[in-house]
């Protein structure tokens, strides 16, 4: 889930939706409550520990974590350097989502058919609005927090992809989070040079704050849509697919870039020395050659990925009979 989130167009929500422990996911934030609280300030741990299913959602934050932090330098080299076939392996993985949601939903009802056109319209819309510009006000950067978790609660809802749209991806899940990672190398090697390094100081204030904004949304979401899923649950996974249907243009691997221009009509770079992107133009590609080729493959590798946890689910549920 955490590699998930880090990814613009895929959402970690599919990730836990397809290993199948999504509901349990959900339902153990919604109880972070009042009552948590009091179990806290009473010192009472091993019952909040019991009460928050601390054991499950301890292990799963703890690996969203690491591979949150560990995917971050990996992601971006792979993304410079073979673009295509990382978009391919995504949309694959989409793909794969789609059907394993899918496949189990039961009688498609005209009303839950009239749901899922209203996901995918709703994705599609997404998929095409333009980015803003990069905003580092605090504020700015709390409520980012609070958009970005929606990737982890709602499935097919990237949150990555949102802040893209906000004009923050390069900032909050790039240039924060490789500050933290060095400035963890650092202490690791004493070296406390940093504390004079303004610009690291800043972006860990920026990590930190909006940290904070995605706990204040992962459990205020999470109430919301435990309450959703325990009410209109058919209709609720109707949405969901038709969002990652609609929202499959996000990661299309074939796509070229379109640059802010200044009015001399050269590319303009923002305060960091980066190309500042306005959006993408899709296309299908004209030639089938070896490029092309090894696009498909992927694509067909990340189905695959998906479609394999559907085949360990099964295998597991056999070898318990």
């Amino acid at each position: 889930m955490g590699a998930a989130n880090k990814v613009p167009g895929v959402s970690g929500g599919v990730v836990a939706f397809v290993a199948g422990f999504y509901e349990e996911f959900i339902y153990s934030l919604q109880k972070i409550n009042r009552k948590a609280f009091k179990l806290l300030i009473g010192g009472r741990y091993k019952s909040l520990y019991r009460y928050t299913n601390g054991q499950f959602l301890s292990l799963l934050i703890l690996g969203m974590v690491i591979s949150y932090f560990s995917i971050s330098k990996l992601l971006d080299y792979l993304i410079v350097h073979y673009e295509l076939y990382v978009w391919s392996a995504f949309f694959g993985m989409i793909i794969g989502s789609i059907y394993f949601i899918a496949k189990d939903f039961g009688d498609w009802k005209r009303k839950y058919i009239a749901y899922l056109i209203c996901g995918v319209i709703a994705g599609v819309g997404i998929s095409f609005l333009e980015p803003a510009k990069e905003n580092s006000n605090l504020l700015f950067v709390f409520f980012c927090g609070i958009i970005s978790v929606s990737g982890m609660t709602l499935p097919g809802f990237s949150g990555s992809f949102i802040l893209i749209l906000l004009g923050n991806y390069v900032l909050l899940l790039v240039d924060s989070v490789n500050a933290l990672f060095d400035t963890f190398a650092n202490i690791i090697q004493l070296d406390f040079n940093w504390i004079y390094d303004l610009e690291r100081i800043e972006l860990l204030k920026v990590l930190a704050v909006f940290s904070i904004g995605s706990l204040v949304g992962l459990v205020s979401l999470s109430h919301l849509l435990a309450y959703v899923l325990k009410r209109f649950k058919k209709a609720t996974y109707a949405v969901i697919i038709g969002f990652i249907a609609g929202s499959l243009g996000v990661v299309w691997p074939w796509k070229e870039k379109k640059y802010a221009l200044d009015a001399m009509g050269q590319i303009r770079f923002d305060a960091n020395g980066r190309e500042i992107i306005t959006g993408y133009n899709r296309f299908f590609p004209s030639e089938f050659g070896m490029e092309t080729i090894l696009a498909i493959l992927f694509v067909i590798i990340g189905i695959a990925i998906v479609l394999s946890l559907d085949w360990y689910d099964n295998h597991k549920k056999k070898h318990r009979v």
